[in-house]
């Protein structure tokens, strides 16, 4: 229970507002409440301050990113991304600085240290406004030039002491745990566990992407990943599970009401059982699967998906209309992947730079959206959600807006494929999106060219669907659709497969629905061009097909691997003369290309050999209802190609889910038996009810758990203290002090956990602070004055079960401070009069016993409230 008020900020600042000033606020007169917002405001204590007559302040200027309260050990930890600090609670003095290796750091300057990165900077700005003053001569471009030589020379320093190469492992979490262990995240997905006093103990790796947040409770932790992944762990650090708990960053973790509930970046908030993962998720998933009829829903939904190689031409508005707006009347998303949009050596150079800086996107792009939406009739009808532009690669997806919100999460990415898989002259750029909380990704593919190259064009799949990775928005994004599939989704049984998700697991494995789109770049092989016209003509399209490289690949399992594509139907749709209609026009030049059918669409849905019908293990189920070349558009060498797919989507009605599962959890017998035992909170007693203090005793208080199956949690505060009058009496108590605790009183540990059939030893101390000192404007106005009155503090032990989140059962402790030299007594009265009556244990009174059943034996004599 924290008194003081700590905070930090920019620069290393760190301010305390003592209980005192704020007790002295709270108490005055609903006249002098005026005077109270300026008392608070002039008595905080200014940590900086203190520590520069020590001449170490230097080291304290990280950022403060987070404060961590130590309650058991009075300490408080100040963290920015790549140090610690911790101080003592009580004296407020600077214990100990280490970074995030557990390195201790020094902490006088004129040892040695080395500067940090930014205060080298300052000193080089410093040093500059210096010599600007005394140089006024000096030309500003040779002062400028100096001031980059110098910074620039600050980095490489650092970059070669490894400074920014810590960038991914800074720590963007902080939490302790109940049996007094601290545990950081950090941005590289480490889990980094340390002792009270800052040693590093262990570090854990099980997902690679950064953690977002920590919460824990009982036995357990959870954390919280930027791809949306929880994992849950013991307090060993062992992986108990994972599941992918949302579709963004998870930002926060809460406990309450017998949930852990994960707010993620769009805005969601789902809950998930304290106990999970455990022995209860297989009977609720088996439960809920009985009913499942009773919370699916199926809904259909029409997609069209158009590809075409442009060749660097621009269509006319009567091409676009008979490719796709003929077409759109009825679906809900387009998805259109161009390629050839623009190519040449200065293209493809200024798109590499682009890439490199995070721009993409060109004039000629931006034409060709702006001419689709024009055919889509965007604004009214449809709205553009997502786009992304690699060289002459474009793709772009637009959603009806009766169904806007239905679809959100839309991702981009790119992977070039050309000149070593770094120009994007050949490569892909894709499409993720949400859509009735199913993932679909869109890949528009441009392959290596030319009839020999079949191994090139499988390579460059294989190296598409391994690495493209997802992690950009689109700059297109539609903020009134993020998340709301997922914003409806609250208390929902966990997952509780574990998720690691190795880099080598690619992305595009994930989805519900892949659709590769693109020219394919795949020709006819073992045929001439003359026997290739000819049997176009004839439009005998079944032996033209044997004869197709990507279906002999495919067969062979060598490329597009468990994906389906619907028979073609139509005529080859490469190579023909610009602007010369029908069959005639394909190419008769010198070189006689052979037609072939470079422009496709493959697919893959939820189907797999044993299941077909749609359900939720099955929730993408997908027909083709239309595969077809435009064959009369003539703005390129090549056809435009659409395919429309009408999906069958199982979505979960959550209202529905919830109420089942609610009824589940009130109506299984077994169920609520093993809650009730979970939840119970063991029965524990405690050495001695009242201790006595004099010239820095230390007693020490055990706590037995007398359960021999479950875990004990226990924390101890104080409810309050008060000053012994001359009668021996107390009354009033009152809370004070640092932690809920005296200055004078000691309490180690104040929280912790016991083991069944075990004690835990808690030691009580006296303190050798009986002192009052008061700040104003964060200045000490008076020197130490030692309070000599007999005091006493009413502490509290509170057990709780590990999967209870409200009930505790309380001991209450009498202890009093005797500073008098005559011998302190405390009162006994008759039983009945409600007076605490009991035993004192100093450290003496130890006894050793052989085994927990004597100790419990023992400790059964001994009066516990």
């Amino acid at each position: 229970m924290v008194w003081d008020l700590w905070s930090g900020s920019e620069g290393g600042v760190i301010k305390i507002w003592p209980w005192e000033a704020l007790e002295k606020a709270f108490s005055l007169t609903a006249e002098e409440r005026h005077m109270a917002a300026l008392l608070v405001e002039r008595s905080y204590i200014d940590l900086r301050n203190q520590v520069t007559v020590n001449g170490f302040s230097n080291v304290l200027n990280s950022d403060v990113k987070h404060l961590l309260s130590d309650n058991s050990r009075a300490k408080v930890w100040s963290a920015g991304f790549l140090s610690f600090a911790l101080w003592d609670a009580r004296t407020r003095e600077l214990l100990k600085m280490f970074n995030i290796d557990g390195q201790i750091e020094r902490l006088d300057m004129s040892s040695g240290q080395d500067l940090t990165f930014e205060d080298e900077i300052k000193m080089k700005t410093v040093a500059g406004s210096k010599k600007e003053k005394t140089q006024t001569s000096f030309g500003f471009f040779q002062r400028s030039r100096n001031a980059i030589m110098g910074a620039a020379d600050a980095v490489r320093r650092v970059a070669a002491k490894g400074g920014l190469g810590d960038d991914n492992r800074r720590t963007e979490a902080l939490i302790i745990t109940g049996d007094g262990m601290i545990w950081t995240g950090c941005a590289n997905g480490s889990l980094v566990q340390w002792d009270g006093n800052g040693n590093r103990l262990q570090d854990f790796q099980y997902h690679s992407v950064a953690v977002q947040c920590l919460c824990t409770f009982g036995l357990r932790i959870w954390v919280g990943y930027a791809s949306g992944i929880v994992q849950v762990l013991d307090l060993e650090g062992n992986l108990l599970g994972g599941w992918v708990a949302h579709s963004s960053p998870v930002i926060k973790l809460a406990v309450g009401a017998g949930y852990v509930f994960t707010l993620a970046n769009h805005g969601g908030i789902r809950g998930w059982n304290v106990m999970s993962p455990g022995p209860l998720d297989d009977i609720l998933r088996s439960e809920l699967a009985g009913k499942e009829f009773l919370y699916t829903r199926i809904e259909n939904l029409k997609i069209l998906t158009g590809t075409w190689n442009v060749a660097q031409g621009k269509a006319s508005r009567d091409s676009l209309v008979s490719w796709l707006g003929s077409a759109a009347g009825d679906v809900g998303i387009v998805v259109v992947g161009l390629q050839e949009v623009e190519m040449g050596a200065g293209v493809l150079a200024m798109s590499a730079a682009k890439e490199t800086v995070g721009l993409e996107g060109s004039s000629v792009g931006q034409w060709w959206l702006d001419m689709i939406g024009k055919t889509l009739d965007e604004g009214s009808t449809f709205e553009r959600v997502g786009s992304r532009q690699l060289a002459g690669l474009l793709i772009a997806m637009w959603v009806r807006n009766n169904l806007k919100a239905h679809v959100g999460d839309v991702d981009a990415a790119a992977v070039p494929c050309g000149f070593g898989r770094a120009i994007g002259n050949k490569g892909a750029v894709g499409l993720r999106i949400r859509v009735y909380d199913r993932v679909m990704c869109f890949v528009n593919c441009h392959f290596a060219a030319h009839l020999e190259a079949v191994n090139r064009r499988n390579a460059d799949f294989d190296h598409v669907y391994r690495t493209m990775t997802f992690g950009r928005p689109s700059s297109f994004f539609s903020a009134a659709a993020v998340g709301t599939s997922s914003a409806a989704q609250m208390l929902r049984c966990a997952n509780v497969t574990a998720v690691n998700s190795p880099e080598g697991i690619p992305e595009l494995s994930d989805a519900d629905m892949v659709i590769f789109l693109g020219d394919f770049n795949y020709r006819l092989d073992g045929i001439s061009y003359d026997e290739a016209r000819d049997f176009v003509s004839q439009r005998c399209f079944d032996w033209l097909r044997k004869k197709d490289q990507l279906r002999a690949e495919m067969g062979a399992g060598n490329v597009f691997q468990g994906m389906r594509e619907a028979v073609i139907r139509f005529p080859p749709t490469y190579k023909f003369e610009k602007h010369q209609p029908g069959l005639a026009g394909y190419g008769s030049g010198e070189k006689k290309r052979i037609p072939a059918w470079c422009d496709r669409v493959l697919y893959r849905d939820s189907r797999s050999a044993h299941v077909s019908e749609c359900s939720l293990d099955c929730p993408v189920v997908s027909l083709i209802s239309q595969y077809d070349a435009c064959m009369d558009v003539t703005d390129s060498d090549h056809k435009p190609v659409r395919c429309m797919f009408s999906i069958d989507i199982a979505k979960v009605d959550e209202l529905v889910r919830r109420q089942e599962f609610g009824d589940i959890m009130k109506s299984n017998e077994e169920i609520r038996y093993a809650i009730d035992e979970l939840c119970k909170i063991p029965e524990t007693i405690v050495s001695t009810n009242n201790i006595i203090l004099q010239n820095h005793d230390t007693a020490i208080l055990r706590i037995t758990n007398k359960c021999g199956e479950n875990y004990a949690l226990f924390e101890i505060i104080c409810e309050g203290q008060s000053i012994i009058d001359e009668n021996g009496q107390a009354s009033n108590h009152h809370p004070r002090g640092s932690y809920g605790f005296p200055q004078w009183l000691e309490v180690t540990p104040a929280a912790g956990i016991i083991k069944p059939d075990q004690i835990a030893e808690v030691s009580i101390h006296l303190e050798d602070f009986p002192t009052l000192e008061v700040y104003v404007d964060g200045v000490p106005q008076n020197s130490w004055c030692e309070d000599t009155r007999d005091k006493e503090a009413m502490l509290v032990v509170k057990v709780r079960a590990t999967c209870n989140t409200n009930e505790t059962k309380n001991h209450r402790i009498r202890v009093r401070h005797c500073c008098s030299s005559r011998t302190a007594q405390l009162e006994t009265r008759p039983n009945g009069s409600g007076q605490i009556q009991g035993n004192l244990l100093r450290r003496a009174d130890y006894q050793h016993l052989n085994s927990s059943y004597e100790v419990v034996n023992h400790l059964r004599n001994l009066h516990s409230p």
